[in-house]
């Protein structure tokens, strides 16, 4: 059954006071589905769920829990290897990182600590031990996370201040290219999904942080903290 969809009408509803991946006033409707608003960002593309349709951390968790991603599925691996590979060619030999919002089942820990890399957990549902959060790291990888923030520009900021000057941050989502799609696409069907990044508004974003940014596959970026002068 298709979903269906429709265009907000201009002035119909009141968009939310600012973007909350960039921090700027400037949201414009943008499509409607299943009675569900969605806003653009005119700054950095962003497209945001309305927030009066997020779900409860309760009900947010049962759908985590529902996951069944492990180190035994090669398929999965692979996914992961789109990030994985590019950053480790980046990191010096035993450097150190964090994975954050591993998830219930952290394997891409498993995959860079068998590589000789350090990695520590923080999960706010499934690892939430906040003392990882208390050091600065060579990396910090975020897979599958990013679209899942009710405070993205907030939450960049924080992983902007675990990173040691020259870290690496690794992000990976889903970019969101085509609109005419939105609506039917499978990543917007998953009801813990509320902020869709286009490749230019990670652009923006590290832009604004000073960060260097790098796609170097589908649905990957990696960001560079600048190194101290």
């Amino acid at each position: 059954m298709r979903l269906r969809a429709s265009r907000v009408r201009l002035g119909a509803m009141t968009p939310p006071s600012y973007c909350t991946v960039c921090h700027q006033p400037g949201l414009r409707p943008f499509l409607t589905v299943r009675d569900v608003p969605y806003w653009r960002c005119e700054g950095c593309e962003a497209t945001l769920m309305d927030p009066g349709h997020w779900l409860d951390p309760a009900r947010e968790k049962a759908v985590y829990d529902l996951h069944d991603n492990h180190a035994e599925d090669p398929g999965y691996l692979r996914f992961l290897g789109k990030l994985s590979e590019p950053l480790m060619e980046r990191l010096p030999p035993g450097a150190q990182g964090l994975e954050f919002g591993c998830g219930p089942g952290p394997v891409l820990a498993g995959m860079l600590r068998e590589r000789g890399f350090g990695v520590t957990l923080y999960d706010p549902f499934f690892h939430p031990d906040a003392s990882a959060l208390g050091h600065t790291y060579d990396f910090v990888t975020c897979t599958e996370v990013v679209e899942h923030l009710h405070d993205p520009w907030g939450t960049f900021a924080q992983l902007d201040a675990l990173l040691k000057p020259g870290g690496w941050l690794g992000v990976m989502t889903c970019f969101q290219t085509d609109d005419a799609r939105f609506a039917n696409w499978h990543y917007r069907r998953d009801p813990t999904h509320v902020v869709f990044y286009r490749e230019s508004t990670l652009a923006h974003v590290g832009d604004r942080f000073g960060w260097t940014l790098e796609v170097p596959a589908k649905d990957v970026a990696l960001f560079r903290k600048p190194s101290s002068s």
